[in-house]
């Protein structure tokens, strides 16, 4: 009887990639490689890498690096030459975010081709958490935490690029949008439903230029939680009120701004500890 090499037959790679509705980024791309050699090349994005399994070897502008495991955070900068491989027969597992100039602008290329490992455990954190907020899938991404997380990963990357290993606490700078945190929760309790990204809230409330991360900061000093959390907890109580009055789950979710049943049922859980049909079915009954 034949037996089939189980390792011969074992697929090579499993990628997953989208295009999330987020300002900045123009690519969320997971991988598992257990045995792939990218030729060299060059991306027209900035490339941001955390290796989350195995091991992987590159070459940036003719310079040879290697990562594993770890705190670490790989850029590669837009229009430089690079390459990678696996090292191990185990392969590697990576997620990447393709960003664009917005995010960091192209003058910063020569800092990150001489520094394209990051040894920063707080910016790893961040990044794996953006990642949380893009998916899996383009269905799953929670915009508004989304640009949230990418504002801060932003500013940490260039601060880095800067020379800056820890970049400058946030302080007098923010003292003078202090004021409007009020004013962004007003706005966020009128468009509990629709929202608003970042953009549109510094420019409603005639911020202009202000650094995003600065907003949230004030926000998060004043009320305790970032302005995106804040959001999700306004749509769920949303969703309870309409719940009871007796309306289905499938048509809650989008009256309250959520994309469909399945991401309203993932925050009501979280903060009701139930499901939204369960929830919608109590009502009435009483417990015990």
């Amino acid at each position: 009887m034949y037996v089939a090499d189980m390792a011969a037959i074992r697929p090579r790679s499993r990628v997953s990639a989208w295009q999330p509705p987020v300002a900045g980024i123009t690519e969320v791309f997971h991988a598992r490689f257990t045995d792939h050699a990218y030729p060299a090349h060059v991306h027209d994005t900035w490339a941001l890498m955390i290796l989350d399994g195995g091991r992987v070897d590159f070459a940036l502008d003719r310079e040879r690096h290697g990562i594993g495991v770890s705190d670490a955070v790989v850029l590669l900068p837009p229009g430089v030459v690079h390459d990678g491989r696996t090292v191990t027969e185990a392969g590697f597992r990576k997620r990447v975010l393709y960003l664009d100039t917005s995010v960091l602008p192209e003058r910063l290329t020569g800092a990150a081709v001489d520094t394209p490992l990051l040894l920063d455990p707080a910016l790893r954190e961040r990044v794996h958490g953006l990642h949380r907020a893009l998916g899996p899938g383009e269905a799953a991404v929670e915009r508004f935490e989304a640009e949230s997380r990418l504002a801060f990963v932003g500013e940490r990357l260039r601060g880095w690029l800067a020379g800056r290993k820890a970049p400058s606490a946030y302080g007098a700078a923010g003292a003078g949008v202090a004021g409007v945190a009020v004013r962004l929760r007003e706005l966020l309790d009128a468009r509990v439903a629709e929202g608003v990204t970042l953009g549109e809230a510094s420019a409603l409330l005639g911020l202009g230029e202000v650094d995003p991360t600065q907003l949230i900061r004030v926000f998060r000093k004043a009320y305790g939680l970032p302005p995106h959390a804040y959001l999700t907890g306004r749509r769920v109580a949303a969703a309870r009120r309409l719940l009871l009055a007796g309306m289905r789950p499938a048509e809650v979710a989008t009256a309250v701004g959520f994309y469909d049943q399945a991401h309203l049922t993932r925050h009501f859980g979280r903060h009701v500890g139930t499901s939204p049909a369960r929830f919608g079915r109590s009502a009435g009954a009483g417990v015990g």
